[in-house]
């Protein structure tokens, strides 16, 4: 080999032939060759892979930095959402305060109305009963009216009767007339007929006194107006 040569002595080497020397070397020279190709394709494998492992490289980086990229977005977002949630939270407080100040609000109102809507109640009761005591007092009106009607045509029955009864005269002997019950026009029968019609008058106003504000009383003063 090689190696065998560069350490052999020249005397040694002086020794062998020419043929010896010329084979030997060849022999070195093909070796010394091989061991190029093989250096050769060794370094081919490793530019090969040197090549594979950069093109790697390179990918990882770009996945690197699309995962940057997207790290600093999810990073913005999750700021974004952030904000979002406080401002949430914060609009949801203020919300809930105006709801509580809402319900305050309504309840108040509520009570109010209810309050307002019991004395309306209470008022409603005692105009239906100031209504049943007016409808008392007409109807004990239209009574006393009818009463009184009744008792004007007997007593205008009787005073025609008593005029057409009177109507005979009898003589008393010294020349002159009288009516057995009185004449129509004597003063106990006109002060009759004008008391009748005194009474009957005064009952008819009492009946248009009170007939003209019961419409206006039985409506409840908040439908008024």
């Amino acid at each position: 080999s090689k190696e065998d040569l560069s350490k052999m002595p020249d005397e040694e080497l002086l020794k062998w032939g020419k043929e010896e020397l010329i084979r030997r070397l060849r022999k070195a020279e093909n070796e010394k060759m091989n061991l190029m190709v093989e250096h050769g394709n060794l370094m081919k494998d490793v530019n090969r892979r040197l090549q594979l492992h950069l093109h790697e490289i390179r990918s990882l980086k770009e996945v690197n930095q699309k995962l940057q990229d997207d790290n600093h977005e999810l990073r913005e977002l999750c700021c974004f959402l952030d904000d979002d949630r406080q401002k949430g939270k914060k609009l949801s407080r203020e919300w809930q305060k105006f709801g509580k100040f809402t319900a305050g609000v309504l309840w108040k109102e509520v009570g109010i109305y209810q309050h307002k809507l019991k004395e309306l109640e209470t008022k409603q009761e005692a105009l239906l009963k100031e209504n049943l005591e007016l409808k008392e007092i007409i109807l004990m009106l239209d009574e006393e009216r009818n009463g009184a009607g009744s008792r004007s045509s007997i007593d205008s029955q009787t005073s025609l009767s008593n005029l057409n009864g009177g109507s005979s005269t009898r003589d008393v002997g010294d020349g002159s007339s009288t009516s057995s019950a009185g004449s129509a026009g004597s003063p106990d029968h006109r002060h009759h007929h004008k008391v009748g019609e005194t009474k009957a008058g005064a009952i008819r106003r009492s009946m248009d006194d009170l007939s003209a504000p019961l419409h206006h009383r039985s409506i409840p003063n908040g439908l008024n107006g």
